[in-house]
């Protein structure tokens, strides 16, 4: 396995003074932060970033299991909004990684498939990654540990759980609207601790 300069250390360092009663919230997003950046450093000598690599990877494994997304599906499947694919997708296409063409069945619609120069980043991208990722779960055991499987079947349950159109989360929701309205109903910085 390819290990990893010490250039992360610099990201480490950033990211490791975690305050002591940092809610769970501060803590994925630190480390969603911290895991982009490396896996933009380590992605860079194949000319891909982090959110390249996730639209490639995704396509690759619906290629594999014989789908040929729309920008839509696949926006829909990474959790990226469609007009970001979109970009992402014409860039990768100017690159020769991705061609975009016209869906048959639905004009508006445009699917994506990898070029064969494409295939091979990626499946070279994949490697790297997966490396990368093994060393950063290596506290929880690497990529096949136990703490990480459970690790990854609690991100799982907080991924399922839907955003309650009704919640203040919504700007668009009543409640938020209302909130917007009586700012004084908000509770004080002293509450909120």
């Amino acid at each position: 396995m390819y290990r990893f300069p010490h250039e992360f250390d610099q990201v480490d360092e950033l990211v490791s003074s975690v305050p002591e009663n940092a809610t769970p919230g501060f803590l994925v997003w630190r480390l969603s932060m911290k895991w982009r950046v490396a896996v933009d450093r380590a992605l860079a000598p194949l000319g891909l970033t982090h959110a390249q690599y996730s639209l490639v990877a995704s396509l690759y494994g619906m290629h594999r299991a014989g789908h040929r997304p729309s920008q839509r599906a696949l926006a829909d499947h990474t959790g990226l909004e469609p007009l970001y694919v979109s970009k992402l997708a014409r860039a990768l296409e100017a690159a020769g990684t991705v061609d975009r063409t016209r869906d048959p069945a639905d004009p508006r619609a445009v699917q994506l498939s990898l070029t064969k120069d494409g295939r091979e980043v990626t499946r070279r991208a994949i490697g790297v990654v997966h490396d990368l990722l093994d060393q950063l779960l290596e506290p929880l055991g690497g990529l096949d540990g136990e703490r990480t499987k459970a690790f990854s079947r609690e991100l799982a349950t907080l991924l399922d759980v839907p955003l309650d159109p009704r919640s203040e989360l919504d700007p668009r929701s009543e409640k938020a609207q209302r909130k917007n309205e009586h700012p004084e109903n908000e509770p004080s910085e002293k509450e909120q601790s």
